[in-house]
Order: C-alpha cells, then sequence, then structure tokens
C-alpha cells in the first residue's frame, strides 16, 4: 500500500514537527503497528497451519526463539498460540530496543529469502519486496529513528542527506559479486556502530577500503601480497593508472588525502596496541569513518569502471 500524505501529517510539517534529529532508543506504538501492518502485507495472515504464510512466520519464530534461548517469545503466549501472533505480541510490546530491530531486520529477512525462491506464489503484492522495504525505511523516517533497512540489515544513519547520497550508493555498489568480501565487512562495521562498538567499526571500515582495492587488483590481474596494508594497494592502484595519468598531476594531494583518510583514522583510534591507558572512540568519530570509507569506495569502483 502507498504511504498517503495525510492532513495531519501536513500539518505537522507546517508547524515545524517533522522530525529533524534522529533518535534510536524509543519506538512508538503507531510505528510498531505500521510494522506490523506491512508484515501483514508482506506475508499475509496465518490462517491456516500449513499455509505459506505460516511457514514464513514459522521461520521468523524458529530463528527468535533459538537464538534467545527461550520457547515462547511474549509472556502473553502459549504453547498452542499461532507463530505470528506470538511475534506481533513480542514486537508491540517489548522494551529492549536491539530485540526490536531483531523483529524487523529478522522478518525482512525471511520475506525476502521466500520473495526471491517465489514462496508466495498466491500473493502478488509479495512478489515485490522493494515497495514494502521502501515503505519500512519512510516509516522511520517519519517517526524520527534513526535506522533503515539496506542489504538485509538493519543500519544506523546519522544523516538522511549522506546516507542517501553516500551510505546507499555505496552498498549498491557492494552488492556486486566482487565485492562480496568487502560488502560482509562494510555492514559489519555499520553492524559494530549500532551497538556502539566503535573501535571495532574503524577496525571493518579499513578491511573494507582494503578489500574493494584487493578485488580491483584481482579483477585486473595486478599483483599484490595478501598482507599488504591500505597504503601499499593504494600504491598499486595508481601504478596501474586506476587515475588515468594525466589526471594525477592535477589530482597531487588525492593519493595523500586517501592515504591519510581511513587508515589514519584507524589506526590512530582503533588500531595497535593503546598503551596504558584506553583510547576511547566518540561515535562521531566512527560516522564520520563509515561515511568516509563509503565515499572512497564509491571513488575507487567508479575510477574502475572507467578502465579501459
Amino acid at each position: 500500500m502507498p504511504i498517503f500524505d495525510i492532513y495531519s501529517k501536513c500539518q505537522k510539517r507546517l508547524r515545524g514537527e517533522a522530525p529533524d534529529v534522529f533518535q534510536y532508543q524509543n519506538f512508538p506504538e503507531p510505528f510498531r503497528n505500521q510494522v506490523i501492518q506491512i508484515l501483514l502485507d508482506a506475508l499475509g495472515e496465518e490462517i491456516y497451519p500449513d499455509s505459506e504464510s505460516a511457514h514464513a512466520y514459522g521461520m521468523i519464530h524458529r530463528i527468535l526463539l533459538r537464538e534467545y534461548g527461550v520457547f515462547l517469545l511474549s509472556e502473553k503466549s502459549h504453547s498452542g498460540t499461532p507463530a505470528s501472533i506470538d511475534i506481533f505480541t513480542f514486537f508491540s510490546g517489548c522494551n529492549e530496543k536491539d530485540k526490536i530491530l531483531d523483529v524487523i531486520e529478522t522478518s525482512f529477512r525471511v520475506f525476502e529469502l521466500a520473495s526471491e525462491n517465489n514462496a508466495f506464489r498466491e500473493s502478488p503484492i509479495s512478489k515485490k519486496p522493494e515497495a514494502l522495504i521502501e515503505e519500512l525505511n519512510q516509516r522511520f523516517y517519519e517517526h524520527g529513528l534513526g535506522y533503515q533497512y539496506e542489504s538485509q540489515e538493519i543500519i544506523r544513519i546519522d544523516s538522511k542527506l549522506v546516507h542517501a547520497e553516500v551510505v546507499k550508493p555505496a552498498l549498491a555498489v557492494l552488492s556486486d559479486k566482487m565485492y562480496e568480501g568487502a560488502n560482509d565487512e562494510y555492514l559489519t562495521a555499520h553492524k559494530h556502530y549500532r551497538n556502539g562498538n566503535y573501535k571495532d567499526c574503524l577496525t571493518w571500515c579499513l578491511k573494507a577500503f582494503e578489500s574493494v582495492m584487493k578485488a580491483i587488483c584481482e579483477k585486473h590481474k595486478w599483483a599484490y601480497a595478501r598482507g599488504d596494508t591500505a597504503e601499499r594497494l593504494l600504491a598499486i592502484c595508481f601504478s596501474y593508472h586506476l587515475i588515468p595519468s594525466y589526471l594525477q598531476s592535477h589530482y597531487s594531494s588525492l593519493r595523500s588525502n586517501l592515504e591519510s583518510g581511513v587508515p589514519t583514522v584507524r589506526n590512530e583510534l582503533g588500531g595497535h596496541g593503546q598503551g596504558s591507558i584506553p583510547v576511547a572512540v566518540p561515535p562521531y568519530i566512527a560516522a564520520y569513518l563509515l561515511h568516509l570509507t563509503a565515499t572512497s569506495i564509491l571513488f575507487l569502483s567508479d575510477a574502475e569502471k572507467a578502465l579501459k
């Protein structure tokens, strides 16, 4: 179902009540209800025990039960409660941020998997997960929640503009098979950022940055060593004119900017020994490096596409 710009939403914007700063803890009841309605559109109602919908809800249910080490999600449920009811009851009353996001991420992963395998042949709306994922992400934004569902992961965002113009295009690039390793590493960096593990976020940003260059080297059969650092990998890429020679002089600072960007921030704050005094990585540094990594990935992939 499309999102309608109803009168009350227009009035909120006119009064300046539209969210311009994201929050990450409180998931209001209207948002949760909207997510449930999206999932009902996606998977249908669990009317018959052997229906395709029941199988999908059952898979979501089993994943959550096993990961949490419980037999029921909600205290209000019992052994005969249908899986969808237990999931929705738990989701509606849960006060733990991470578990709320668990339900959303797991449900949409199963939904995408089922759609890819044509498990919902009888439901035409379920053949188009993109529209429902787009609605989910718009609902996050409407309620001022700094999250988006991208590449089968819930990722945290701090700026809608930066996410739309930098992070999302970078994830699209990384969906290419040649960047499979870098994609896993960059999504892992986002997961650490979401969970407040900022040092680990820096480490995985650097891994993704290096993996993109290794993928480019492998595609073009440029020799490199598995243990090469980002600085060495950049030197190899430049030596093979990843950036055309006639532009390298014009962009004389480009290489130094790349070399002193992602690797330096990570090495200063997230890598090597930290001595006797623990080094705390502020969240804004981790956010900066996530965005810087995305920008660097876009730059390198665009340069690779332009190679002849």
